[in-house]
């Protein structure tokens, strides 16, 4: 989500259906008991989950070259069950598109999370008041919990930068009434945030795109909640190269983490 690297964010996992079941007939077979057999085989796939781990990429205005819109149904049909959407940055950038694509996202059924981008030279609690604002609290249906997204150090040293963070997360949370979750990757945390432990009550969103079955964790964190695998996947719906991110279930069920009991959000 680092602008001046150019990240996208998208990806997504394979689908999986579990074990079909089986039922024996012992007669032969009448037209009843052909409707019987293939209701029953239709409830198991039904009732089988579309993907084991939710899958879904985080954009921002870089997905929306030359001001194309992203086509979230096709997004929701490929499999994802969810997007991040770049929301502000700093004290006075909001996404131009965040609004159009927070409301698409909504009638595609997909879960929403949205995210501040980090300018730690500048103040915490105006950029969380900022993004709080923007979002209109993030805390309704279909939505994730408010993400910071921190990546920069903005020329502080560790002790001035975890004072920070501390600040912003906490501002974010007394505004929406949620936990927020922190996104960084390994290095970053390990050097400017001096790979603190001291967040661990917040879920983690880590990027980490080398090939491998679970991603570095830095900050001695328990467990991480989702996970940046690629900035250079591809998705139906979304012009050029996307992240891709995976939900672990560290946070327990997906749809009640999300909130998708209801059909609109918050925003």
């Amino acid at each position: 989500m680092n602008t001046a690297r150019l990240r996208s964010t998208v990806r997504k996992s394979g689908s999986r259906l579990g074990p079909g079941s089986f039922v024996r007939v012992r007669r032969r077979p009448t037209g009843l008991g052909i409707l019987t057999f293939a209701l029953v085989a239709g409830l198991a796939l039904v009732s089988a989950p579309a993907h084991a781990e939710p899958t879904g990429p985080d954009v921002s205005s870089w997905q929306h070259g030359g001001g194309r819109p992203i086509d979230w149904f096709s997004v929701r049909a490929a499999g994802h069950r969810f997007a991040m959407v770049k929301a502000t940055e700093g004290l006075d950038y909001v996404n131009p598109f965040f609004v159009q694509d927070s409301l698409q996202m909504r009638l595609a059924g997909m879960a929403r999370g949205t995210y501040h981008y980090a300018r730690p030279e500048l103040p915490p609690e105006p950029q969380a008041a900022l993004y709080a604002t923007i979002v209109l609290g993030q805390n309704g249906p279909l939505d994730l919990p408010p993400v910071l997204d921190i990546e920069h150090s903005g020329g502080l040293a560790p002790g001035a930068l975890i004072d920070w963070t501390h600040r912003y997360l906490n501002t974010v949370q007394t505004l929406t009434g949620r936990v927020p979750i922190v996104y960084t990757y390994p290095r970053f945390w390990q050097t400017a945030m001096a790979d603190s432990d001291q967040f661990h009550r917040y879920p983690l969103w880590i990027a980490d795109y080398r090939d491998r079955a679970e991603p570095e964790v830095p900050g001695r964190w328990p467990a991480w909640t989702f996970w940046q695998q690629t900035d250079s996947g591809s998705i139906p719906g979304i012009h050029g190269n996307t992240d891709i991110n995976v939900y672990s279930g560290a946070q327990g069920d997906f749809a009640r983490f999300a909130r998708m009991g209801g059909l609109t959000g918050s925003g």
